[in-house]
């Protein structure tokens, strides 16, 4: 491409100038002053962003609301904007919206999670207020996908609403709501990159003749290529052009040590030198290839992937989340060490991929393609469509490396007990059908980038050959949680990559539940213990770290995120991140930190969550000290314990805790890190240092319960002078599942208390000193309905005796409750507390007589009274 000549570059210089004082094209955010309606006779004021569904996704009725609402508000727009195009563009609604401007209707657009605008000009009064309506549908649509996931579908308009207007000509809004222009790189290399540069140009009048001004800045601001060309564009048109820059030379290269960002300025102007529209993107010059044999290569240097995933949820927001506190995620995600994000399950707000560009993250990002395919010709389109905004809105963040289009597509194929094997087959076909489309549109697309798609543990990945489709395969893979054993998970790689040894492949999910109210000595698979996560995520990072071929993992999930029918330890969220709803870290989170980053020494002591740690006799507590150095020296209440060799960037110890306060202390030769615990060593069982004592009964693990501020210490057969079980079995516990009922309670927030229960016990002893005591015990009915939970991926349910349960409640021989019917007298999944207050001469003996059924009993809690 010729170079244009000298007396275009001097116009270039004044047009510099005038682009300070005349910008013409105007973006206003109008988030505030909304009036929102579910029925349109009731309205209430909201500013945007918006959900219905932050309460009610939250609650203890199953469900949550899907379907219609309605939003309002009126714009003025001044007869001085009567010569400009106007847009409205909206940056996600979920899942389906229509927007009507002064009673007519503008336009429909169907999926939740991309931008969409529309040409408003001709629907607009001038010098008026205009009516702006938006119906929003997030009703389940077999036409829209995500179909079906394990993720709340929140309803509303919950990312920006912005008003455009535009000079007449301007870059083109019109393609898939993209801003008009795309980056390429040509010729990347440590010696020299190029860039050329596909602008798209709309013409709204007659013929008219423009300079496009383009040009390349260095993180300091200074121009360093640049390039100007005159355009003639015709009458109406729309128009593309493609700048090509010469090479520049030994160009500074981006990755995530080093995320040195180039800037590019895109300038259209009059032939008068007015601006007419101005739009920038970073630029960052770097090439990724991926090695079946050898994993991920950045720059010609192999890279190891180690990151999370992220929903974009928040507790207390639903997903209409302020993005600053979005931001805080990206920058906690950098902090702890990634260099890699999957925004899961759908693009996430833009302004986070522009943090990823500064910060350093490589990023795979995809479309709500989850779980199942609908065989129609709407839900090919609307998946094409989405593919089509998706490319075109994220394509140029130099931290996009990756671009994926299906998550887990065959996961309700794998657990449906209803389709005949025709309509399964069907099925598969389709799923693939649409695979090999969305493929093949990624490639044409998004050319130099890596296409991706994710599925879970079962062979019909392979049978179909849907995994050869895309250039990266990803794993989800819960060995040791949903299935089998946490040692599995290399095993099942080796075979895979055996079997497929063109394949590359990436960990995309992994992790165990967790609740920071539950810990134990003996963490168990399935016990949402923060001792068990820490076991599985070091595990995995060891055999994935051991396996050349594996170009990375990407842990399940960031952030603890709100899945509606979960009934887990925390009901309507799904445990698994790293930090909690509210993003303060969980221990595992400093664990990734001294794994991975090592950039300045570090120390953390996994104690944050041991709130009234209860010790027996001489027991120890092992405690996990995570840190990056090789060696750390460790005291304890001013005692040294000695220097422990730090391996896989923790060291375990057994504490030997002294009761009262407790002081650890962690020292490298470069920091140290000392903190304090509370610790209530019993040595006997005489309440003289301690009045209240809590049994989780039918557990393996402590509760914290934060509403009572106590501890409730794991279950144990009785041992005299102490307290147990004579008689009775945990429910529902098996070497493979440790979490009892796996639904929520009603009437409590304690559910892991409830969750577990001790059934068939007839006789339970406690061996407290003579005195007064206050009691309470903790009931629920395990005889439930069964909730489908797909996502139990080992196929296990719950199952309990289904005779009715009738028993007699006693307290050394006192009948406390009698015909204790819970099914009958209590509302489904209930939690119930029973009270009473007695003196003892001879302990505590809990009796429960089984009239019909077996009993049950999930915990106890004794209060000292003098």
């Amino acid at each position: 491409m010729p170079h244009v000549i000298h007396k275009i570059q001097t116009l270039s210089l004044v047009l510099c100038v005038v682009f300070t004082f005349n910008s013409y094209a105007q973006t206003k955010v109008i988030n505030a002053g909304w009036q929102f309606s579910e029925d349109k006779d009731n309205w209430e004021t909201v500013n945007i962003p918006h959900t219905w569904n932050t309460d009610d996704a939250f609650d203890d009725q199953p469900g949550y609301r899907r379907g219609l609402g309605y939003y309002k508000k009126k714009i003025f727009v001044s007869s001085e904007a009567n010569d400009k195009i106007h847009y409205l563009k909206f940056n996600a609604v979920n899942q389906e919206a229509t927007v009507f401007v002064n009673g007519q209707k503008v336009g429909n657009h169907k999926g939740g999670y991309t931008a969409f605008n529309f040409d408003v000009t001709k629907f607009l009064n001038y010098d008026d207020y205009n009516l702006v309506e938006v119906t929003v549908d997030n009703s389940h649509d077999i036409d829209i996908p995500p179909l079906d996931a394990d993720f709340t579908f929140y309803g509303g308009i919950y990312r920006d609403v912005e008003f455009i207007s535009l000079p007449k000509q301007h870059f083109s809004l019109k393609d898939f709501a993209s801003d008009g222009f795309y980056v390429n790189y040509y010729n990347v290399s440590k010696e020299k990159a190029g860039v050329k540069v596909k602008v798209l140009i709309d013409n709204f009048e007659d013929k008219a003749n423009t300079h496009l001004d383009l040009k390349i800045l260095d993180a300091e601001g200074k121009i360093i290529k640049e390039e100007h060309q005159g355009l003639k564009l015709k009458a109406n048109e729309s128009k593309s052009f493609e700048v090509i820059f010469p090479e520049i030379q030994n160009p500074k290269l981006w990755s995530p040590d080093h995320p040195y960002l180039y800037k590019l300025s895109i300038t259209l102007a009059d032939e008068d030198g007015t601006v007419l529209d101005s739009k920038s993107s970073n630029l960052g010059f770097r090439w990724a290839t991926i090695d079946a044999e050898k994993g991920f290569f950045l720059n010609g240097k192999p890279i190891k992937l180690i990151g999370v995933n992220r929903h974009q949820d928040y507790e207390n927001y639903g997903n209409a989340v302020p993005l600053e506190l979005q931001k805080k995620d990206i920058q906690l995600i950098k902090n702890m060490g990634s260099n890699i994000i999957r925004f899961a399950h759908y693009p996430h707000a833009r302004a986070l991929y522009d943090l990823c560009d500064e910060l350093g993250i490589i990023v795979w990002t995809e479309i709500p393609i989850v779980n199942k395919v609908t065989n129609s010709e709407a839900f090919f389109e609307v998946s094409h469509t989405m593919q089509n905004e998706h490319i075109k809105q994220y394509y140029n963040y130099p931290s996009v490396v990756m671009f994926g289009y299906m998550n887990e597509i065959f996961l309700r194929l794998a657990f449906d007990n209803k389709s005949t094997e025709k309509e399964k087959e069907a099925l598969k076909t389709t799923s693939l059908k649409l695979a090999r489309e969305l493929e093949d549109l990624t490639r044409q697309l998004a050319p130099n980038h890596i296409t991706v798609m994710a599925g879970h543990l079962n062979e019909v990945y392979n049978d179909t050959g849907i995994a050869d489709l895309p250039m990266l395969f990803g794993w989800n893979l819960y060995f040791g949680w949903y299935d089998a054993h946490i040692e599995d998970l290399g095993k099942f790689l080796d075979d895979q990559h055996q079997r497929y040894p063109k394949r590359s492949l990436l960990l995309s999910e992994y992790g165990p539940g967790a609740d920071v109210r539950i810990f134990t000595k003996n963490p168990k698979k399935f016990d949402f213990s923060t001792n068990y996560q820490a076991k599985l995520h070091q595990s995995y990072y060891k055999q994935i770290t051991d396996r050349p071929y594996m170009t990375g993992m990407t842990a399940w999930n960031f952030a603890d995120f709100g899945s509606e029918f979960r009934g887990d330890a925390m009901p309507h969220v799904n445990q698994k991140g790293l930090v909690q709803y509210d993003r303060t870290p969980k221990d595992i989170y400093y664990w990734y930190k001294s794994v991975l980053d090592d950039n300045a020494p570090f120390i953390h002591i996994a104690t944050d969550y041991l709130k009234q740690l209860t010790v027996f006799e001489d027991d120890t507590f092992p405690i996990q000290i995570y840190s990056n150095s090789k060696e750390v020296n460790v005291t304890l209440n001013g005692d040294n314990l000695g220097d422990f060799k730090v391996e896989n960037a923790v060291v375990s110890i057994e504490m030997p805790f002294k009761n009262g306060n407790n002081s650890i202390k962690v020292s490298t030769e470069n920091i140290s890190e000392e903190i304090s615990i509370m610790v209530n060593r019993i040595k006997t069982f005489d309440f003289k240092n301690f009045k209240r004592f809590g049994i989780n009964l039918g557990a393996h693990f402590h509760f914290y319960d934060e509403m009572q501020n106590i501890t409730f210490v794991s279950d144990q057969a009785y041992i005299k002078g102490w307290f147990g079980y004579i008689n009775g079995t945990a429910f529902g516990m098996t070497k493979d599942k440790n979490q009892g009922l796996p639904h929520n309670i009603k009437n409590t927030n304690a559910e892991p208390l409830f969750q577990t229960l001790l059934e068939g016990c007839e006789e339970y002893k406690i061996d407290v000193p003579n005195g007064n005591y206050k009691i309470e015990l903790y009931f629920v009915e395990p005889q439930i309905k069964p909730t489908e939970n797909i996502y139990n991926l080992s196929g296990q349910t719950s199952e309990s005796n289904k005779t009715q349960r009738i028993f007699d409640v006693y307290i050394n021989d006192i009948l406390v409750e009698k015909q204790f019917n819970l099914a009958q007298a209590y509302p489904e999944k209930y939690g119930v507390t029973l009270q009473a207050t007695i003196n003892t001469k001879k302990g505590i003996t809990l009796k429960l007589k089984a009239i019909e059924g077996l009993p049950v009993i999930s915990g106890v809690l004794i209060e000292k009274l003098d």
